[in-house]
């Protein structure tokens, strides 16, 4: 599998952004796919995972009502629709996905369930 994000940028606060995720390769042997960020100094962090054979879907309590995750099994997306943008978003997100030599290693909200990453999409949210 290999992942792109995309979707990017500079946005006020208050703004919305929506960040794809293109997925190609055996995408189907993954179990989950996720949205990490990673500020800057700061670790990496869980944003939001989907479930691929159900679609239900869980994001982290500091997006929680903010941010929404779905995915677009036809064209082999995922997306991040982010409203309500705060300063405290910027970051570099990521997507990633899990796959069967993982799925049993970590929870869905750790980074070492996944082992494929996107290269990451820098948002940027001004106050």
């Amino acid at each position: 599998v290999q992942l792109q994000a995309s979707g990017g940028g500079l946005v006020q606060a208050g703004g919305s952004l929506r960040l794809s995720c293109l997925a190609s390769g055996r995408t189907s042997t993954s179990n989950a796919m996720a949205w990490f960020r990673q500020a800057p100094g700061k670790e990496r962090e869980f944003v939001g995972t989907i479930s691929l054979s159900s679609g239900s879907t869980y994001v982290s309590d500091s997006v929680k009502g903010r941010f929404t995750i779905s995915r677009d099994d036809a064209k082999n997306m995922m997306y991040l629709q982010m409203n309500s943008l705060k300063a405290e978003d910027t970051a570099v997100y990521y997507c990633a996905a899990d796959s069967p030599r993982t799925v049993f290693r970590a929870t869905v909200v750790e980074i070492a369930r996944y082992d494929t990453w996107g290269q990451g999409t820098l948002v940027t949210v001004s106050s």
